[in-house]
């Protein structure tokens, strides 16, 4: 387990499942995730297999409140490039309709980072979020994160285009100490 101040980082146990597709379900966080439709149990019950059990260019973790043990959310590096020593950084909190806060978000960015630049020995997390997802883009700021770009119109919702905006933060950038 990866221990920040408050949250600690485990394995995403089958048990976890049920709970976090009812988060990547919620209206409220779907409109900030890749997924355009509901998913079932059945296709979470495949992303585990697929990805979470046996994709080496992956690896997701539960958040969870280090004191209570209670499921908190989830985060992880996809699409890690072990050639280019980058990966897509991604997280949120489900717990209490949360999504993203200044202290479970934050703790559990900061124990990520730490882990995929001292452990993994990557060397740039990136990550593309929409331009209306204001708490990812403070949370972004507040761990040092540069916007690299913008790619125009990429993202359908709530009846207008948005834009998709790439964030990213490389291992010699000065990253905000737990």
């Amino acid at each position: 387990m990866l221990i920040g101040n408050s949250i600690g980082l485990r394995a995403i146990e089958q048990n976890d499942l049920a709970q976090l597709l009812l988060w990547r379900n919620q209206p409220e966080f779907r409109r900030f995730f890749r997924e355009y439709r509901e998913l079932s149990s059945d296709n979470q019950a495949i992303w585990y297999d697929k990805v979470v059990l046996n994709d080496r260019n992956t690896m997701m973790f539960a958040i969870i409140d280090k004191e209570s043990k209670r499921l908190l959310g989830a985060c992880g590096l996809c699409y890690i490039n072990w050639v280019d020593r980058s990966a897509d950084f991604s997280i949120y909190i489900g717990a209490d309709s949360i999504y993203i806060d200044g202290l479970f978000a934050i703790d559990a960015a900061k124990t990520m980072v730490k882990f995929a630049y001292e452990e993994l020995s990557l060397h740039r997390l990136w990550s593309e979020i929409y331009d209306f997802d204001e708490a990812k883009k403070a949370m972004f700021a507040t761990l040092g994160f540069t916007l690299d770009g913008r790619h125009r119109q990429t993202h359908w919702s709530e009846g207008s285009w948005h834009d998709s905006l790439f964030y990213s933060l490389l291992s010699s950038d000065s990253i905000p100490k737990n």
